[in-house]
């Protein structure tokens, strides 16, 4: 079947005092019956982007999400999250499973610090900033997807970063929160670019049971150095091939542009050009974080505001997102 109409594609107006440069909306593609033309109107688009938002797609199937999402690597076999229902509240039912209770992430369980309980409802933070993957034994997935089933909708939170700079940011409510990592390298001086490009990163094995113990820091970018780490002889059989080193910067597919894309919660070690490498955690962590924080500053920030049928496509390897809001009650 082929779509009704020619696709269109927008690229997304930033508010006003916005630096994002990523981002845009595709019509007239349907992602339930995708023609080979489709898809490589997608592909272009999305390495363009980074972020594509489809609207009204409520009538997406679980199979055909999972399609488009395995057409950016037939051979792959596995994925960062897998195919998961989140969300907030009792849900009766959802493609065959019954009587789900979600609960969407909040910074209480996860921060070193927390917002006070007489804010929670009207502030929240960035719950963690991330790419979607296992980063042991498995490469990191090219995309992700996400389809938004139901939406709470109504009043915007006040997203603090709490980490001495002031900043905050006004977000919608549950909102999906983006920054383009090609921008994170482009703002860096040009010799934290080199060191950018030399350098290679360790992550460390089993890497969320890893930092199971540990706290974030209040902004979500990275882990807060308390030796809460498990140590390495108490981890699951560590299989040593299976260790990720990778690369600070990843070239793009199309643009051939450099993204500083790094995990900064799972980051273990630093392989430097001359051979050198960094194995003091606190250290290694604040070097990757003074090349990160940058990009994630309230202007970077795009906080999608979904609506229900909103079928969102990002680019896994170009950017960094994060869960980002408080729910009250059964919301």
């Amino acid at each position: 079947m082929l779509s009704a109409t020619a696709p269109v594609v927008q690229p997304l107006t930033p508010p006003e005092g916005s630096k994002i440069n990523f981002g845009a909306t595709i019509t007239g593609i349907d992602i339930e019956n995708l023609t080979d033309a489709d898809f490589n109107i997608i592909r272009e688009v999305l390495f363009t982007h980074q972020v594509i938002i489809f609207k009204n797609q409520s009538h997406v199937t679980p199979r055909a999400q999972f399609n488009l999402t395995n057409l950016f690597n037939p051979a792959a076999t596995s994925y960062g999250h897998g195919k998961t229902v989140i969300g907030n509240g009792f849900v009766e039912e959802y493609e065959g499973l019954k009587n789900i209770q979600l609960r969407h992430p909040h910074h209480k369980t996860f921060h070193v610090t927390t917002i006070p309980e007489e804010d929670d409802l009207t502030h929240t933070r960035f719950y963690r900033w991330h790419i979607d993957a296992a980063l042991y034994g498995l490469a990191p997935p090219i995309v992700t997807t996400l389809l938004a089933v139901k939406v709470p909708g109504g009043r915007r939170q006040i997203c603090r970063y709490d980490d001495g700079t002031g900043d905050e940011l006004s977000v919608p409510l549950g909102t999906t929160a983006f920054v383009s990592s090609y921008t994170s390298y482009d703002i860096l001086s040009p010799s934290d670019q080199e060191f950018a490009r030399t350098t290679k990163v360790e992550y460390a094995p089993h890497p969320y049971i890893w930092m199971s113990g540990a706290k974030s820091r209040p902004d979500g970018l990275g882990m807060v150095s308390e030796g809460k780490e498990i140590p390495l002889e108490d981890l699951p059989l560590i299989e040593e091939d299976k260790i990720q080193i990778l690369p600070m910067c990843w070239k793009n597919p199309l643009t051939g542009k450099l993204a500083l894309q790094v995990h900064p919660s799972a980051i273990r070690k630093l392989h430097l050009a001359d051979g050198t490498v960094v194995e003091d955690l606190k250290e290694v962590r604040e070097m990757v974080r003074r090349l990160q924080r940058p990009g994630i500053g309230p202007g970077y920030v795009y906080a999608h505001d979904w609506e229900e049928g909103d079928f969102v496509l990002f680019h896994n390897r170009g950017v960094l997102h994060s869960v980002v809001g408080a729910f009250g009650g059964r919301r």
